[in-house]
């Protein structure tokens, strides 16, 4: 029963070392001829399969002290057919060096216009870059003269600090000073 074994493990090295060349040459290939091959292979991981079979129900009537030994072999050759079924999924989308570079443009002359692109891309950021650190300049110092008109307390804590927005004002703030103090003690006087 073990010659019947070993047979199909000659039949099993054969045939997946022609699968492992096929699968190796898929990616290079497209069209009709690309197909041909896979479904050329797949017939021949199907046969794989029933060869594992085969060997699975040898291993059964073998006899229980020397199961243990063709277990592990017959095991190691169902992990060996998974990683070829990865390789195959892997193989029937990839594509070749030729292909992948026409799809990417990853010719000489595209290159240098990807260069420039690239150039003038990262110089155009800059800019955005640049005109946004100024409008966010901007925006905190609006926000500043905001906090601090938007406080009467604070102008009348600190008079001084009006005095950047009394240069905007169409009138003097002079006179506002004087009735600043008084409401500044109504508020004090308020609050006790």
């Amino acid at each position: 029963m073990s010659s019947d074994f070993e047979a199909y493990e000659q039949d099993f090295g054969t045939v997946t070392a022609e699968i492992t060349n096929k699968i190796g040459r898929i990616p290079k290939l497209s069209g009709e001829e690309k197909t041909q091959l896979v479904l050329n292979v797949d017939k021949q991981l199907e046969e794989v399969r029933e060869l594992l079979e085969q060997m699975d129900l040898e291993v059964r009537e073998i006899p229980i002290q020397s199961r243990a030994m063709y277990n592990s072999r017959l095991k190691s050759y169902k992990q060996e057919v998974e990683k070829l079924e990865k390789d195959f999924k892997r193989s029937r989308i990839a594509y070749s060096d030729e292909v992948r570079n026409e799809l990417l443009g990853d010719d000489a002359s595209s290159s240098e216009s990807q260069l420039i692109k690239l150039r003038e891309e990262r110089a155009h950021l800059l800019d955005n870059t640049e005109k946004l650190e100024r409008s966010s300049r901007r925006l905190e110092a609006g926000y500043q003269i905001a906090v601090e008109t938007a406080s009467p307390i604070s102008i009348l804590e600190n008079p001084q600090g009006a005095a950047p927005i009394a240069e905007t004002l169409p009138y003097p703030i002079v006179t506002f000073t004087g009735k600043l103090k008084k409401i500044k003690e109504i508020i004090l006087f308020s609050s006790k």
